[in-house]
């Protein structure tokens, strides 16, 4: 995350994301995507602005934004890890697996660990039951996870953050 919410103009940066996509409310879902990129969630105060922008009713825009799982209205971790609650992942051991998680992370699923780096989530199915139990961390997925794998992929994250 480059930005705070809060410093963001949100008139002018919406407007130049409209404009990009041809003011067309049909690009909603796009429009909304470059717009959570900047602060990695979408604030009232943009989804505000994207309504004003299309010309459309903020119910709509609100609606889309908090059906589809990829977007969301609440503050995210820097990382947000997914982690597939299919059955498969469950039957390999998806529990464990989300104890050690939630225990190395320093959050519980659902929520953002208090630096910011990890907000966690449930999925329904991330598409790789072949090495479950899973977790996709942005657009990385992990397999074959054990609770000691999750502890030491948590650990790299970290570690990279701080530039070691």
């Amino acid at each position: 995350m480059a930005m705070s919410a809060q410093s963001i103009d949100w008139k002018s940066e919406v407007k130049e994301i409209v404009e990009r996509h041809g003011g067309k409310p049909e690009y909603l879902l796009d429009i909304l995507h470059e717009v959570q990129a900047k602060v990695n969630y979408l604030p009232q105060e943009a989804l505000l602005e994207v309504a004003r922008e299309l010309d459309i009713p903020l119910s709509k825009v609100h609606g889309v934004a908090t059906f589809y799982s990829m977007y969301s209205i609440q503050p995210r971790g820097q990382f947000i890890i997914r982690v597939c609650e299919s059955a498969p992942c469950h039957v390999m051991g998806c529990d464990a697996v989300i104890a050690a998680l939630e225990s190395a992370a320093g959050a519980r699923m659902g929520e953002t660990t208090s630096d910011g780096l990890f907000t966690l989530e449930y999925t329904s199915c991330i598409g790789v039951c072949g090495v479950a139990p899973a977790i996709m961390i942005n657009d990385r997925v992990y397999g074959n996870l054990t609770p000691e794998s999750v502890v030491e992929i948590i650990a790299e994250y970290r570690a990279r953050e701080r530039g070691e």
